[in-house]
């Protein structure tokens, strides 16, 4: 089936708003506090939020595109990314068939872009994800044939720009739906290099350029590159942004629940806090996540001593981070995603760990522009949100055989459209 909506059932989200004690919190009036550092609005919440009954969020299935057989079109190996433009149609990127699909608001395949190769308008195993800038054209970051390429709305080609991997790597590329575009670079610590390396944030221009540095920050160890290859640090302190409601910047490093919310200037407006549990990585988790990080390789074609080396770089933190990622959703809202930790994982998701799936929860906690605690939402299980724009979430839901759609999952006020 090309494109369906669940049949019968709307996936409604489970508000749970936790107090300290586990049981519901009854919602209304924010019990937080707000004071000031510097100029700087700092906003320390309680564990319970504020939605009520009659005001709190809920979630529907609009569209899933895809299919586990038939048409090879609708089949997906690994997307990574979606990208709507304004009329509705969407832009999918699919890493393992090395081409870019778009499919209409109805969810009909209208035109594939590109395909494998590194000629001009192709695509390397790398390609993705997908952003849209300054008059909807249409930008693919290619980290294998270390460019990006341009396409027009409709599809034609624009030609491509380089990336220079020298000068930084570009680990994390964000749109904000008014054209803007942000990269997050890591140097790669290349010999004669700082060994302290800093992130940098940068705002790229239609063909481009940086035309701006937000800010910097010290690089997340989660993995680098040196002499002698990657290495990989698992729940090392990362940098953690999203781009949020009228070109604002959320950022924060996930090793504590404290987010910063800069303005368009890149002026500090306000800091969000959140009490949470600090839990430890034991060593059946890195068990764990080893065995997959090595499965994963070898399906990438790794073997033999280059295997052994990517395994030799494999190392953890004590312990793990305090949320997984943060989304800017509608009307200016904050999202923050929890952890879902491998002791809470099946006997069959222990055994068959994909590491590419992360530890991301489907429960993700929602405050409002102003940092105050609004409460719970639980997105279907399998579900890897990847874009919120306006009422709608943007995403990649895997079935029990690890097959690929895109899912589109539309917000409501209880039962009625989202307004604001």
């Amino acid at each position: 089936m090309k494109t369906r909506k669940l049949a019968g059932v709307a996936l409604v989200a489970w508000w749970s708003v936790a107090c300290a004690d586990g049981e519901p919190a009854a919602g209304g009036e924010w019990a937080g506090s707000v004071t000031d550092s510097a100029g700087i609005e700092v906003v320390a919440n309680p564990p319970e939020g504020t939605w009520t009954d009659a005001d709190r969020w809920t979630l529907t299935e609009d569209l899933r595109i895809g299919a586990s057989g038939g048409e090879a079109i609708y089949q997906f190996g690994r997307i990574s990314g979606i990208a709507p433009l304004p009329d509705g149609r969407l832009v999918v990127v699919d890493q393992q068939a090395q081409e870019v699909r778009i499919f209409s608001p109805g969810g009909e395949h209208l035109r594939t872009l590109g395909g494998p190769g590194s000629g001009p308008g192709e695509f390397g195993n790398q390609a993705g994800p997908a952003l849209i800038g300054v008059g909807d054209t249409i930008y693919i970051p290619d980290l294998a044939n270390q460019r990006v390429n341009r396409f027009t709305p409709e599809g034609e080609p624009l030609g491509s720009f380089a990336l220079d991997l020298s000068a930084g790597f570009p680990i994390a590329w964000q749109d904000d739906g008014t054209g803007r575009i942000v990269s997050q670079t890591r140097p790669l610590n290349l010999p004669g290099q700082p060994a302290d390396s800093m992130d940098l944030f940068v705002r790229r221009g239609a063909g481009g350029a940086i035309t701006d540095t937000l800010f910097s920050v010290p690089s997340g160890r989660t993995f680098s590159f040196g002499e002698g290859g990657p290495s990989f640090q698992f729940f090392s302190p990362e940098p953690v942004w999203a781009l949020v409601g009228d070109s604002r910047l959320l950022f924060g490093m996930n090793d504590a629940y404290s987010l910063t919310l800069y303005g368009p200037d890149g002026t500090p407006e306000r800091i969000i806090r959140m009490a949470y549990e600090r839990r430890p990585v034991t060593d059946a988790d890195q068990g764990l996540i080893t065995d997959g990080m090595v499965r994963l390789w070898r399906e990438f074609g790794l073997s033999g001593p280059q295997l052994d080396a990517m395994r030799a770089g494999i190392g953890f933190a004590e312990f793990y981070p305090a949320f997984a990622t943060v989304q800017g959703g509608p009307a200016g809202s904050i999202w923050v995603q929890h952890l879902r930790l491998p002791g809470e994982f099946t006997a069959e998701e222990r055994e068959n760990f994909n590491p590419q799936l992360g530890f991301g929860s489907s429960t993700w906690d929602v405050f409002d522009p102003e940092g105050r605690y609004l409460g719970r939402i639980e997105m279907p299980d399998r579900f890897q949100p990847l874009r919120f724009v306006d009422d709608r979430i943007y995403g990649i839901w895997r079935d029990e055989l690890d097959v690929q759609y895109v899912l589109i999952l539309r917000l409501l006020r209880g039962d009625t459209e989202l307004v604001g």
